[in-house]
């Protein structure tokens, strides 16, 4: 069931989230998960310092309650979920923006007015990473 993927920072998009809070599916039937996948690839491509940072897929990351939730992660850094996004360039640029300063950072931290306004209030969880916990 798991396959490999890439060591290195990367933003993992839930491709099987809600659409929104209200709609499983936008107008056209395609889930929010997807078209938010869809806007950070379309993001990435589009500048070229959010190259080193890998954009992934899986179906269900588990936050169900949450609408277009992503994971961000680097290896032996605190790792997050976020959601409550709209599925657009806009939610995702944010989210590069501090995927960018999350694998720039030491540990995982980054100071609060570092953070991007697109992913204020969007944080549900953080994860430590293998072999560590928080002080």
């Amino acid at each position: 069931m798991l396959r490999p993927a890439p060591a290195g920072p990367s933003v993992v998009a839930c491709s099987t989230c809600r659409h929104s809070a209200e709609a499983q599916t936008d107008e056209t039937g395609r889930r929010g998960g997807a078209r938010l996948a869809e806007a950070l690839r379309e993001v990435r491509a589009a500048d070229p310092r959010y190259a080193s940072i890998a954009i992934e897929e899986m179906a269900c990351l588990f936050a169900c309650a949450q609408h277009c939730t992503v994971h961000l992660r680097a290896p032996g850094k605190m790792g997050y979920v976020l959601g409550r996004f709209r599925p657009d360039v806009e939610a995702a640029r944010s989210i590069l923006d501090y995927a960018l300063a999350h694998a720039e950072s030491e540990e995982g931290s980054v100071p609060y007015r570092q953070w991007p306004e697109g992913v204020k209030g969007h944080f549900i969880v953080r994860v430590p990473p293998e072999g560590f916990v928080v002080q």
